[in-house]
Order: C-alpha cells, then structure tokens, then sequence
C-alpha cells in the first residue's frame, strides 16, 4: 500500500473493463479519488464505483471518447471540479484488430491510431495543462504495450501505436522533468482480460501465446493495476521517462530459453 496516493485525484480512460477496471479499483483501495472515463460500459462503472467506496475510496464516473479534444477536455474539468484536482492522468484506452497489413482499411487504420496514440496524446496534454496551471507536480502513465518493441503481422495499425506512444512518453518526460511532472509507459503483455477472452478460450492458442511467456502463465489485471500504483506513487518519485515491461518475461526472446538458438 502507498500511503501518499490517499485523497489524491486519479484519471483512468478505458476505466470500465479488462486493465482499466482492475487500475481504478487498486486506487480505490490506495483510498485514491478516482475518475472513472467509459465509452460503453455505462452499467459496469456502477459495480466499480461500489468497491472504490467500499475499499475507502472516491469514485465518478463519466462517459467520453478518447479521441475526442472536447471529451478529454470535459473530462478533466470533471475532475476538478469534483474533486477539486488532477494528481495522476492513467491513459489506458486502447482497441485492437487482427487484418493483414495489406486488407487494412484506412478507417482501421485512422480508428486504432486515433484511439491509442491521439487519445493518449490528447489525455496527456490536458492533464499536463491542468498541472502546469495548478503547480502539481504530477504523474502521466500511459497504456503501452510489449509491441512497442515487438513487431506483431496483421496488427500494423496496433504496433505502430504502441511504437508511437513509447517515443510520445519519453518526449514528454524529457520536456516536463523540470516541473516536476513525470511521465511514464507500462507495457503489458499476455493479460487475461475481455479483449483476449475468444483466443484464450482455446487450448491450442493458449498454449501457443503461454510458449512465448517464460514465466508460463497469462498475466493478471491485477498486475499491471500494481505497476500504475507504484509509478504513480513516491515511491517512484525519481523515476520518468521509463517503460515498464509487465510480460512474464515476453520481450527476453522466449526462444532462447534452455540455451536454444
């Protein structure tokens, strides 16, 4: 537990499933005050809402999209005027599709990108604003993923977004570490989450995706929610600029494990 995120003002877009969900309800429990951004998912901020409270927390909800400048703008206005601050912006929406590179159309194209990279753009830039206004020395994380290294066919679209937010982060790093404000990635990689029910239903694709992990096991929500807190507390205070791999190991060249290759 970290006792300096208590009352502190926390922002998590895709908050309402998979990744988002478990970040908003360990802050709850770190006693956070936590703003809850939805697409859809309207019903599920209500259950998430019940445990931050329950865990002694605060929690709101709001439904915007992540492309949107007004969305992301209201959105943060929300939460100062709820909660009279923004401490840490956690830009966690993302979507993903399977298409050869060469069938992908360019609305594909335009709706991940805009989605995981504009989207985190756009949601780092309005929380640095309010930051720099407000004098907070605040935290950015952003959603990134094992693809921001690994290149993975028939997601061009999706690693090129990952690729972008990576240098996106260290950039705005750079830029914001003499106000105090710290910008850093997670990178997951296997989750067991929604967007990966379908492929991990499947015993052979399980198994196929769980050869690749040498820790040997698909990672929990729950694990990258420990990365956000930590990043988002003192206890990371001297740290910005960083990616952090939360993989089991993925990016380590699984291949060449037992001195294969």
């Amino acid at each position: 537990m970290y006792s300096d995120l208590e009352g502190k003002v926390v922002i998590v877009t895709g908050g309402a499933t998979g990744i988002g969900r478990a970040i908003c309800e360990r802050f709850g429990k770190e006693k956070a005050k936590v703003v809850i951004n939805y697409h859809s998912e309207r019903e599920s901020t209500k259950d998430i809402i019940s445990a931050i409270e329950a865990a002694g927390g605060q929690a709101t909800s709001l439904k915007g999209d992540v492309r949107s400048e007004d969305d992301i703008k209201k959105l943060v206005a929300h939460a100062a005027e709820t909660f009279g601050s923004v401490d840490v912006m956690v830009n966690n929406a993302g979507v993903e599709n399977e298409v050869p590179s060469h069938e992908l159309s360019l609305d594909d194209w335009h709706r991940v990108i805009e989605t995981n990279l504009t989207g985190q753009f756009l949601g780092s830039r309005e929380a640095i604003r309010y930051m720099l206004e407000h004098n907070i020395k605040g935290s950015i994380i952003n959603m990134s993923s094992v693809h921001e290294i690994i290149p993975w066919p028939h997601f061009v679209h999706y690693a090129a977004s990952k690729g972008g937010v990576k240098l996106m982060s260290q950039t705005l790093a750079l830029e914001y570490a003499p106000k105090g404000i710290r910008v850093n990635n997670i990178a997951p990689g296997a989750i067991d989450t929604p967007i990966n029910a379908e492929k991990f239903a499947d015993p052979e694709k399980k198994k196929g995706v769980i050869d690749l992990i040498p820790l040997g096991y698909i990672g929990k929500p729950e694990e990258i929610a420990a990365c956000a807190v930590w990043l988002a507390s003192s206890e990371a205070s001297y740290v910005t600029g960083l990616t952090l791999f939360a993989d089991g190991g993925m990016t380590k060249y699984p291949g060449f494990q037992a001195g294969r290759g």
